[in-house]
């Protein structure tokens, strides 16, 4: 038994490598050669040359039923991981030496996390339970948990981490800030002529050797909860989030506030109120999470960005009386749909309508993945708000907002051509989000998923109309391929996240 129990997280581990990068194949690397075939109960696909099936259920999401195999020498054989990346190896043109490893550091980053998780205690509120439920991550990315750096685990949310924040006190000469944050000011006291900034302890380790005396350490603050990002975390004493610079690579990026973002969080914080509330009235469960203020220290470019933290309203404080927040990703991983249709016309309803109404009237492009959104469920667990949050992803359409006056830097980091922005829209909320919703309401009844799906097309048809019947939503309606991220080809190439391309799918909304 003490063998087993030792096994059982690497072995989980190993599925869930093996079924991301699967995915990534089937996405990015068999499909668009037209080198993936249905073989019900299976799906068949090739990778450089090899025969590979897996059987499989709930459409785009690719839910897997069982570990894939190859053939060989005439016979299935199972394909472990490190097989699948010698064949994505094989496959994908150049040389990249530091894939193998980022696959491997995910897979056992996940066992360590199954771990603690094993002998942790998950929080009591169920939206900090919902954020620290994600154990495999992202499901289309070839090393969802690979994570820079030493000491991780202490700070990791899927391990159901707390830990008290660091406070700094900044010179009042040197401190850096815009918008609103007096909250900052609560986490404790400094001494005359200094103000209180928190920081992350991991963010603070990395960074203590070019601390200057213009900065003194206060010692520990109050302890906080981090969420799903890692870097964002929940202050339960002051009931706000504080979203920090993490020079760490997690995923495809290193988690770091650039200096325009901090600036361009308060800007967008200011802009985005009328385009909300005009949202709102017509879609009245539609809630998002303000930024009203950074703070950090005008020591440089390096610090002044390593420094940086943004303060984000909780998700408690816009939910109406009743109403939980819960994290769509958590949902995604198990939905309460006692009556499926019912519920996931109230979730497409509330999640979906308003991106829509924002992009097309108002010009804004949310980011609407599944960590992104926070659904509202009543006492019955029927969605009834929508909640979106992270100003980093929300851009303004270009040309539709006057941006006169902003430094050019900001205001580029806040804009998007149309073309990029419904690109980002329909990517986010149709194939990382609703795929996965609809995959997990439906389980692997494929009837219900199609009868999910037409009823989506029913209530985005709906819109349109409302809308004026924009083309790019006619075109979505008519069955245009959607624009899917890759991950692996990003990863591959070694390449900045933002520099991501998309590969056609098909539209399920069709």
């Amino acid at each position: 038994m003490h063998g087993l129990a030792i096994d059982a997280p690497s072995g989980l581990a190993e599925e869930a490598t093996s079924a991301a990068l699967l995915r990534c194949c089937v996405r990015e690397v068999a499909g668009p050669r037209g080198l993936v075939w249905p073989a019900p109960p299976y799906l068949l696909l090739r990778v450089a040359g090899t025969l590979l099936r897996v059987r499989t259920h709930g459409g785009a999401a690719l839910r897997f039923d069982g570990p894939a195999e190859r053939l060989t020498a005439g016979a299935w054989q199972p394909l472990p991981a490190d097989e699948l990346v010698g064949l994505v190896e094989d496959e994908l043109r150049g040389h990249n030496e530091e894939f193998a490893g980022q696959v491997a550091a995910s897979r056992a980053a996940m066992a360590a996390i199954l771990r603690a998780r094993a002998e942790a205690v998950p929080p009591a509120d169920p939206w900090l339970a919902s954020e620290q439920a994600l154990v495999y991550g992202h499901s289309f990315h070839p090393s969802p948990k690979a994570r820079g750096g030493e000491g991780w685990l202490r700070y990791a949310p899927e391990a159901h981490a707390e830990f008290p924040v660091r406070l700094l006190g900044v010179r009042e000469d040197v401190l850096a800030e815009g918008g609103d944050t007096t909250v900052l000011d609560a986490l404790g006291r400094a001494p005359a002529g200094y103000r209180v900034l928190p920081a992350h302890p991991w963010q603070l380790e990395l960074l203590r050797p070019v601390l200057g005396d213009e900065l003194v350490d206060l010692g520990p603050g109050p302890v906080v909860v981090p969420t799903s990002s890692v870097r964002t975390v929940y202050v339960p004493e002051a009931e706000v989030c504080l979203k920090f610079s993490l020079d760490v690579r997690i995923t495809n990026c290193v988690r770091k506030n650039a200096w325009y973002e901090l600036a361009g969080a308060v800007e967008l914080t200011r802009r985005l109120g009328p385009a909300f509330d005009a949202t709102a009235a017509g879609h009245p469960g539609t809630r998002w999470l303000p930024e009203p203020g950074y703070r950090s220290a005008a020591l440089g470019t390096r610090l002044h960005e390593g420094l940086g933290v943004i303060v984000r309203r909780s998700p408690w404080t816009v939910c109406s009386p009743g109403v939980t927040p819960v994290m769509s990703a958590a949902l995604a991983l198990d939905a309460p749909a006692l009556d499926p249709l019912a519920w996931w016309r109230a979730y497409v309803t509330v999640v979906a309508l308003p991106v829509l109404e924002l992009y097309f009237a108002h010009g804004v492009v949310l980011e609407p993945h599944l960590q992104n959104v926070l659904v509202g469920l009543d006492a019955a667990g029927h969605p009834v708000e929508g909640v979106f949050r992270d100003l980093e992803g929300t851009k303004l359409v270009e040309g539709r907002h006057d941006l006169d006056g902003l430094r050019p830097e900001v205001a580029r980091a806040l804009t998007y051509d149309a073309e990029r922005g419904w690109a980002r829209v329909v990517y986010c909320l149709l194939v990382n989000h609703l795929t996965e919703i609809a995959a997990t309401v439906a389980g692997r009844d494929d009837a219900l998923l199609r009868e999910l799906w037409q009823a989506a097309r029913g209530l985005f048809a709906q819109q349109a109309d409302a809308l004026g019947r924009p083309l790019p939503l006619s075109d979505l309606l008519a069955g245009a391929p959607l624009p899917a991220k890759a991950n692996l080809g990003v990863r591959w190439a070694r390449a900045a996240d933002r520099a991501a391309g998309y590969v056609p799918i098909a539209n399920p909304l069709a």
